[in-house]
Order: structure tokens, then sequence, then C-alpha cells
């Protein structure tokens, strides 16, 4: 167990300070609103969205929404698993606990990103043109208490979702109150321990809501991650006859070590233990500050939105990967740097007609990055700069929805999205600095037909994109060398993408949906940032089945169960062979919730993901993972206590594997060919204590 006190006294003072003053209104004793309906927040099945069945309402049937409290009710490892609530979605990690998460869905391994979008309450969390990897994806800031809901759908079919979409997106939104002030603390092993409270103040019509959140663990890793974390969320709500508006503030400050993924053959030989790491000064720091202003104005046939955001972020992350490959003296370690400020914002306008609906809206965003830069250190310690830029980098997009109502079985849903991008590079290499402008058409189609028996079946075809790094566009010269000549990356790459659906709520109380999708991608052409330069990865072709279930047994019993099974290769064989690196065939997730709104209750999770090649001939394969976690407890109307048991069969699963070379001391010069893999926690346990008030 980590000492409490420890615990809170190793917070920043400074950062630790302002954030509980900026989350006070989390300590105010909070009344219900009377303008707000009761609410009972004890029962975990409250809210669970995927218990709507969405008929009448869905686009397509790889779409949904998840409520808080099925994910409240979930025992989770790591905050990117707030994701695993959408079917087919896999997170793991191969690094240290602060940086992003690894995503895997349709057969991507999606880095910690690209191809899925992710927003909060509209504000994207993606980071174009980022020093670790583009699409970079940060979960790290949310507090799970103050999500709302998730929403969801996959695939290039959905003109609202415009950048890194193409295998899919969600969408988190924040709640507006908490409904009971509460505290809660959680103490487990590897000195794990986390505080959380939260509460709203009723002003009016509206309110103010604060959470603050303060966390620590070490992880099973031989040198502890010491992964610290600080979180605040506050949130201002007016509410008037003309509609809403919300101001929303959120801060994080992690500082982590990092035990990165290790060679296959020094833990085979007994050189290296499974949790250890090979460099031991590793690791990091970052930042997200932001603040968001939107409003929703309804009318009488119509409904207008806005918003706008201002997002301060940095990054400082130490890798090594290789070892001493490269350097056999000081090492392979490199430093990251990203500094940038992101701003934007949305505004659409809904009508609706007697045959349907009409959305009309626009997207721009800028990204001002003042600096991302990659340097090689050892041990934290610059020994010289790669390269580094300063690079703006905007864009618009327009999208047009209409949703018609033909008859009372027919549906039709059509869009169009038009993006424009401007990438201005500042390279400290005057030979890579570069303006490049780009744009293109997205079109999208749907027909939906149905209900009949509570079924509907779903008919999608449309195109999406993802953007590349902006250095990649404009570079000339390797930056290692100065020399050697380097292809330009395609700005905007094109993704196509078709697929059928049904979904199906005829026994009552279970929802079903099974679908059939093909997913093909011009290019994986991506700036690889490690290594300052860009990489062909070829056209790429994906095509699976996803088959999600659903079902409230009971008043007390709530099961889930999903299944996708996935065909990924490149179209073209260049000699090496046609597999995806990475790319997960099956993946099966299931699990069940029980409890009434008193006394016990308690939630069982199962994950598997296959096998999968980590070379284009398949010669190399990292192994499949299963992994349970459970939960128990016991509730009050002012108590709670829970167990999670995280791993419960302590296997010892993989997290990541890549086949790569690397040198160890001693080893030859050019390297041994090897499997590098980061292990998956092995069983661990938690204790929560929540106080309501």
């Amino acid at each position: 167990m980590y000492p409490f006190s420890r615990f809170i006294t190793r917070a920043p003072r400074g950062v630790l300070v302002s954030l509980l003053i900026a989350g006070g209104a989390a300590a105010l004793p909070a009344q219900t609103a009377p303008a707000a309906p009761p609410v009972t927040t004890l029962d975990p099945f409250v809210v669970l969205g995927r218990a709507s069945d969405r008929l009448g309402a869905a686009a397509t049937a790889a779409q949904g929404t998840v409520g808080a409290a099925e994910l409240a009710a979930r025992p989770l490892l790591r905050r990117g698993e707030l994701l695993e609530v959408i079917p087919g979605v896999v997170i793991t990690q191969h690094s240290g606990g602060g940086k992003a998460n690894q995503y895997f869905l349709r057969g991507f391994n999606l880095d910690h990103g690209t191809d899925f979008a992710v927003g909060v309450d509209g504000v994207p969390v993606n980071l174009r043109t980022h020093a670790h990897g583009q699409g970079y994806a940060d979960l790290n800031f949310l507090i799970p208490e103050a999500v709302r809901q998730v929403d969801y759908h996959k695939g290039p079919f959905h003109a609202e979702a415009g950048d890194f979409s193409a295998a899919g997106a969600a969408m988190f939104r924040l709640t507006d109150r908490v409904a009971v002030p509460f505290a809660t603390l959680t103490l487990g092993e590897n000195a794990y321990a986390r505080f959380v409270a939260g509460g709203t103040r009723p002003a009016g019509t509206g309110a103010t809501t604060g959470v603050l959140e303060r966390s620590h663990e070490d992880g099973p890793w031989r040198q502890g991650d010491d992964f610290g974390r600080v979180n605040v969320y506050g949130r201002r709500l007016w509410r008037t006859d003309a509609g809403e508006t919300r101001l929303t503030a959120l801060a994080y400050r992690g500082t982590w070590r990092a035990t990165d993924q290790i060679p296959a053959r020094a833990v085979a030989a007994g050189a290296l233990d499974r949790f250890a790491g090979v460099d031991d000064s590793g690791g990091g720091k970052t930042e997200r500050y932001s603040l968001v202003l939107d409003q929703v104005r309804p009318g009488a046939d119509s409904t207008v939105r806005w918003s706008a955001y201002a997002v301060r972020y940095r990054l400082d992350l130490y890798s090594n990967f290789t070892y001493f490959l490269d350097d056999p003296v000081a090492g392979d370690q490199f430093n990251q740097r990203d500094a940038r400020t992101l701003l934007g914002g949305e505004a659409t306008r809904t009508w609706r007609d007697a045959a349907g609906e009409t959305e009309l809206g626009l997207q721009v965003r800028s990204d001002l990055i003042s600096e991302v830069g990659l340097h090689r250190t050892e041990r934290r310690v610059r020994l010289a700069t790669v390269r580094a830029d300063d690079v703006d980098e905007t864009s618009a997009g327009l999208f047009l929805r209409r949703e018609t109502r033909w008859r009372p079985w027919l549906r039709t849903v059509a869009g169009l999205r038009a993006d424009g991008y401007r990438f201005d590079v500042a390279s400290d290499e005057p030979r890579n600095s570069g303006r490049t402008d780009a744009g293109i058409f997205s079109p999208k189609a749907g027909v939906v037909l149905g209900p009949w028996a509570k079924t509907e079946l779903y008919f999608n075809a449309g195109t999406g994109f993802h953007s590349n790094d902006a250095r990649g566009t404009v570079i000339r010269v390797d930056p290692a060398d100065g020399v050697t000549p380097a292809d330009r990356a395609t700005p905007l790459v094109r993704a196509r993408g078709a697929e059928f659906g049904i979904r199906t709520a005829a026994r009552p109380g279970w929802v079903s949906t099974l679908s059939f999708w093909q997913l093909e991608l011009d290019s994986e052409l991506v700036f690889v940032g490690d290594a300052g330069a860009t990489e062909p990865t070829g056209r790429t072709r994906r095509r699976g089945v996803e088959w999600s279930n659903f079902g409230r047994v009971t008043p007390w019993l709530v099961v889930d169960a999903d299944l996708a099974l996935t065909h990924a290769r490149y179209r073209d064989d260049g000699g090496a062979g046609t597999r995806i690196a990475n790319a997960i065939g099956t993946t099966v997730t299931a699990g069940a919730i029980v409890g009434r709104e008193h006394g016990a209750f308690g939630a069982l999770r199962l994950r598997y993901f296959g096998a999968q090649p980590l070379l284009e001939d398949n010669s190399v394969r990292a192994p499949a993972s299963t992994s349970v976690n459970l939960r128990v407890g016991w509730r009050t109307a002012t108590w709670e206590a829970s167990i999670d048991v995280l791993n419960v069969f302590d296997r010892a699963n993989n997290d990541i594997a890549y086949a790569y070379g690397s040198r160890l001391p001693g080893e030859p010069a050019e390297g041994v060919d090897d499997v590098h893999f980061h292990p998956a926690e092995p069983r661990m346990v938690r204790v929560t204590i929540t106080r309501r008030f």
C-alpha cells in the first residue's frame, strides 16, 4: 500500500493549490437544483446507454452510446480503458503510464490514435504533427467520475467526423451535475493510491460543478513508474428559456518514469527480468489545460449549437527502444518535446421538417506548435538535436448531412464533407521548411430499412481521411544525416469504406447488432517521430465482421458479449509479404454487472485478443492475450466499499510486441533482430471506499 500522507504531499504544491481553488465547488454542499429531476446515483443500471436500442435513430449498425453507470461499474486498470466500452476496441500500453495508450480497432494498430478520432465535448484529443506520433491521443486528463456518456461510431460514414476518423470515432460527454457530493479513496498494490472528490452547487436554474483527482502508482516494474497525476474538472452551467451555455475548464499534469519494451532474448537467457528495463532513465512529464465555451439554442424547428476552445499542451518524453544499436557508447535514448496551443471551434444548425432533418456545420482548428523536436540524449542529458521545428497547421471543415424518412420503413442518410488544410513548417534545417496546402471531399451515404419486428437493416458507404505529419509534407532531406533525399508524405490520405449491418431488439431487454465491413486506405505513409523521417507502408485493405450483444437478464443483472473478426492485408506485395504488423484478427470481450440500489454488487470482465503478425511475411507472431477483471462490493445510501482484482488468473500476457533490431552491450554492432515486448501487469488488488454526503 502507498502511504497516503506521502501521496498528498508529493503533489506539486503550486499546481495542487491552484487546482484546489479552481475545483473548490466540489467541496461545497450540493443540493438538487429546482429545475432538475430527482436522480438516484447508487443504482448502476440507471444510465446504461447500450441498453437503448436506437431503432429509428442510428445511421449505422456499429454506432452507439454508453452511459456513466456502465462506465462506473467496470473495473479499470488504466484511464484509456474507458474506450473499451466500445465493442472491438482494445487498449494496451508499451511504456510508462503517463503516455497515451495503444489503440486497436478493426485490424488497425492505431498506435496512439491515428485513424481513430477521440473528442471531449467537441474538443479534439488527437494531436496533429505530434512529437511522438501522428494523431497522439492521451486520455489521462479525463476523470472517469466526470464522464456522463460516450458516443461512438465506426467507419467513415458520419459527416461530422473528419480527421483521423477512418476506423471510427468516440466523443466523451462530461457531466453538468454531480448528483450527490462524494469523496473516493482507492489504495492498492504497487504503491497505487487515488483520491477523487466532487460536487455541484446550484446557481438559479444553472449549476457549478467541480471534481478533483490526485493519484500515484508505480506498477509492477522493477523500477517503479512513480506516475503522479493531478486532474481538475470545473463547469459552470447557465440555463435559460433561450437555451444552455457552458463554460468548462480542465487541467492535468503528470510525471512518470518508464519501463520501455524489452528484448525477448534477454528475458529467455535470464539476463533480464520480465518486469525490468534496459534503460532506467526513460519517462517524461506532460501538461494539458483547456477552456471551452459552448451554447445550445433550441427553436421550434431548428437547433443552433456552437463552441469555442483553447488548449495549452506540453510533453517532454524520453525513450530508448534499440538500446545501443546506433550509439554503442552513449546509447540510443532520444527525447521528444512538444509544446503547442490549440485553438478552434464548431458551429452547427439543425433543421427539422416533416420528412426528416438537415444539419449544416463548420469546424475550424489551428495547431500553433511552438516546439516539436527530436533530440539524442543520454540519461536525459541532451547530446544532439536531430530536428527542431515550429509548425502552424490550420484546417477548416464544412459538412452537410441530410436524413430523410421516405416511408415508415425507409430512411436515407446522405452527407458531404469538405476539408482544407495549410501546413506551415519552419525547421532548423532550412531545406525541410516550407508551406503546403491540401484539400479533400468526403461523400457519405446510407440506407436504413425497417424497423420490422424491432429490427433494422443498414447499408452504408463513404470516404474519410487522415492527415499526415506536417513535417513530412515538406521534407526534402533526412534530418538524421542532412544528405539523404527524403520522400514527402501525402498530406491527406483517403479511406474508402462500406458496411452492411443489422440491429435488433426483438427480444425484450436485449439489443444485438451484426455488421460486415470493409475499409481501404490509399496509403499508410506516415511520418515517424522516433526517426524524424517518413516511412511508406503501402495501400491496405481490411474487412471483418462484428457481433455485439447487450441484455438486461433481470432487474439486477446485465450482461454483454462482443466478437470482432478482422482480415487485414497490404494490397500490394513488395516481396516481404502482405500481413500488417500488429493487426489483431480476433477480439472477444464479455462481462456481467450485478447489483441493486443497496447491498451487494459486482462486475466481471473478460478480454481476449488473438495472436497477431509482427512481420509482413507472418514469420513472427505475437501470442494471444486473455485477461479477467473482477469487482465485488457493498453499498448503502452513504457508503460504498469495493475490491477490484485485476488479471484475476495472473496470466503472463503481453500488452504489445514488436519485431525489429536492437543491440545490448557485447552484441554484434549490426544488432540482433528480435521480438520486443511490454508485459501486461500481473494480478493486482485495489480497495475503494466512497462516502456520499
